[in-house]
């Protein structure tokens, strides 16, 4: 039996392998050789610090695959997940498994951005303040006065009592404005400094795909970190990167955001208690207020202004420099001035605070010290989104509760090779879904090369028409789509690719419906024809059917439509509930129709016979009037290239994939998909498409569907 190095662990194909502890261990446990396949490409990234990009199907038991090698390395692991719920998964259902079947206590440990965690100053600041003492915030105040001295962690996500929606978390929680330090008088018993200690004293660190990139952009020019330092990164769900990273690579100035600032300051200005605040007494106090109604003010008149001019427009619209000129310019220049006065008053108070001995002084310095770092972030933020620069996009969204305004760089690529794969020693990417169009669908792993030195209603091809050229039509084969995106295109840095299918038999057990005689998506009596085919497609199936849009105007009308065929108790709509509460009761009921746009196009899984059928309305493209979109579109046809095949098609591929990928969880499911746009029949871009699905039996017939279900598929149980 061969040992690891540095730990003297078996192989991880041997512990996952027929004879190994978890055959042993667990009764209903089965050996995959794509898992094994995978487990040993990961191991060998950790030990030689490489390069691996791995798609890995549904059902391929990707999660111990790369789990196993991380704690066998004997090395610091960094493993990023898309989203809390995943890391909740690895870290309460995996990591167990982990450590029933190898008899071991793994040193494993989660972080979670610090919105998620309880702030013990924020909290008693809160408590002591006039805004706290109000009735509306009484029964949440004692559902976590009952729940605090039980909770070892001060995870947000542990007090079931309060939705995560619930008003109080956003005064109560830590970030990165708020956070003090090691000066801080809760300093000791704050639960952000245990889960550091927690993630320092582990060997493998389960984060977040937003943490890991706050992290990054940290570590940038700045001296800043919030992860421990690490060897490797595994990021799992890794077709998220770009995106992720995009945001956060950008800036973003809001309403809201100012708002929260005065938030803070009021709790210094208002007497509440004979200890605090100080701020509010005499001429000082006066002072205070003065200015946080200036900032008020100014803030309320330049985003009235950006929400004039913007009227009307609905999502993210680009925001062209020229805009800022004339009377939104010197709006502008007021609030930077309030907030440059504002928070030049609050460093003089903290300095003079400071001074002035501990107890309750100390206190308001720590406040206003936050104060101040807080309209300094504002200030510079602001000014990186309206001066812009080469290789940025600026836009708004006023449709937001509060409007908001952002700047991020159109390609991120750059900034991944260097901060990433030409700075950390091994990563691993992997998801169900990394390959795109003309990827191939057998296992296979290619030599690494040499290391020298909103609405998507309208066709992307009618804003990039292109097709005309077959070589740059031809489409981007296997992992080259993930390479162009994330900054790995070239031949400068060595890469490992490894393509796992899934172990299912798609064939048997999935029928893709794709009809050609409905409308084009375009035309008016699409939405209607869709709505017929879905209820004749549900009654089939007597329910159990996710109908997912590409935007809410499709969402709404289709679930109206649903409703008028099947009544209200039948059809959910996503946004009634929250996602939790809604996916519970779909899978209870087993007869339901839920209506949900693209936030359940991935990340939702509902195994066995609750789910029955997946219904696509249209292929999901991306929407190309969406401000980062159209600048990486011109981008790229500035170069000549052809942005529809690079981009556009690719994008959708790997989407629809996820789409499909809600329907087959388990070995025993079965069930139908439907794709509604007839351009995957009749575009030449839609063989491309439907190429990257899984290999299930096809056809554009209702009544071959009709006959795969009666002939195949699994009733629910009434």
């Amino acid at each position: 039996m061969s040992t690891h190095p540095n730990t003297g662990w078996p192989s991880a194909e041997e512990l996952l392998g027929p004879n190994g502890p978890f055959a042993s261990a667990l009764g209903s446990y089965e050996a995959r050789a794509g898992q094994l396949q995978m487990a040993a490409a990961v191991e060998r990234a950790l030990a030689e610090d490489r390069i691996l990009l791995c798609e890995a199907g549904t059902g391929t038991g990707k999660t111990l695959a790369y789990l196993i090698p991380a704690l066998a390395s004997g090395r610091k692991v960094i493993i990023s997940t898309a989203t809390r719920a995943l890391q909740d998964q690895i870290a309460y259902k995996d990591v167990p498994l982990v450590a029933r079947a190898l008899g071991i206590q793994p040193r494993v440990s989660v972080m979670k951005g610090l919105a998620n965690y309880v702030c013990m100053r924020r909290l008693t600041e809160f408590k002591d303040s006039a805004e706290g003492i109000r009735p509306g915030y009484a029964l949440a105040l004692n559902s976590l006065q009952r729940w605090l001295p039980d909770t070892e962690t001060g995870d947000v996500s542990e007090l079931v009592a309060l939705q995560e929606s619930d008003p109080i978390w956003r005064e109560i929680t830590s970030s990165s404005d708020t956070r003090i330090g090691a000066g801080c008088e809760h300093y000791e018993e704050c639960f952000v400094t245990r889960m550091k200690r927690e993630a320092e004293a582990a060997r493998v660190v389960i984060v977040n795909h937003h943490l890991f990139f706050a992290d990054l952009a940290l570590r940038g020019p700045h001296p800043g970190r919030v992860l421990p330092d690490y060897d490797a990164v595994i990021f799992d769900e890794a077709h998220q990167i770009e995106d992720i990273a995009t945001n956060f690579f950008g800036v973003s100035v809001s309403r809201g955001r100012v708002d929260s600032l005065l938030r803070d300051a009021e709790r210094l200005l208002v007497a509440s208690g004979d200890d605090l605040p100080l701020l509010a007494r005499g001429t000082e106090g006066e002072r205070a207020r003065r200015l946080t109604d200036r900032v008020s003010a100014s803030s309320e008149n330049f985003f009235a202004e950006l929400v004039q001019r913007f009227r009307g427009e609905e999502g993210r619209t680009t925001v062209d420099p020229d805009v800022w000129r004339g009377d939104l310019e010197q709006r502008w220049h007021t609030l930077d001035s309030a907030l440059e006065a504002f928070g030049g008053f609050a460093e003089e108070t903290s300095e003079r605070a400071q001074d002035s001995g501990a107890g309750s002084w100390g206190r308001i310095a720590d406040a206003c010290e936050v104060l101040s770092r807080k309209s300094r972030g504002l200030r510079d933020d602001l000014a990186q989104v309206i001066e812009g620069g080469p290789g940025r996009v600026t836009w708004i969204d006023v449709s937001a509760k509060s409007p908001r305004l952002s700047a991020a760089p159109v390609d991120v690529a750059p900034v991944l090779k260097e901060r990433i794969f030409e700075s950390i020693p091994a990563v691993i990417m992997t998801s169900a879904t990394l390959a795109s169009v003309g990827s191939k669908s057998a296992a296979k792993s290619r030599g690494a090369r040499s290391k020298d030195g909103g609405d998507s209603d309208a066709d992307p091809q009618e804003v990039n028409p292109g097709d005309a050229n077959p070589q740059r039509s031809a489409g981007i084969p296997e992992l080259a789509y993930l390479r162009s995106r994330v900054g790995l295109a070239d031949d400068t840095i060595q890469v490992d690719e490894l393509i796992v299918p899934s172990p299912f038999d798609f064939e048997r057990m999935a029928l893709l419906y794709t009809p050609a005689d409905l409308p084009d998506p375009r035309d008016p009596r699409f939405l209607h024809q869709v709505v017929e085919r879905v209820h004749a497609l549900c009654e089939l199936t007597n329910g159990g059917a996710f109908v997912l849009t590409t935007s809410l105007r499709s969402m709404r009308s289709i679930h109206r439509g649903l409703v008028s065929r099947f009544g209200a108790g039948r059809v959910m709509l996503q946004g009634e509930a929250p996602k939790a509460s809604l996916l519970s009761r779909f899978k209870a009921a087993k007869n339901q129709v839920l209506v949900a746009t693209l936030s359940f196009w991935e990340g939702v899984d509902v195994p066995g016979e609750a789910l029955r059928l997946v219904v696509l309305e249209k292929i999901p493209f991306a929407v190309p009037s969406d401000p980062i979109v159209r600048a990486r579109s011109n981008a790229l046809e500035a170069e000549g290239r052809n942005s529809f095949m690079e981009l556009h098609v690719p994008g959708a591929a790997i989407t629809l994939k996820q789409g499909f990928g809600r329907l087959i969880r388990t070995r025993t499911d079965r069930g139908i998909v439907a794709l509604l746009d007839e351009r995957a029949s009749k575009k030449g871009y839609g063989s491309k498409l439907l190429s990257a699905l899984p290999p299930a039996r096809r056809t554009g017939d209702l009544e071959e569907v009709r006959r795969f279900w009666n002939d195949t598929a699994v009733r629910p149980t009434p």
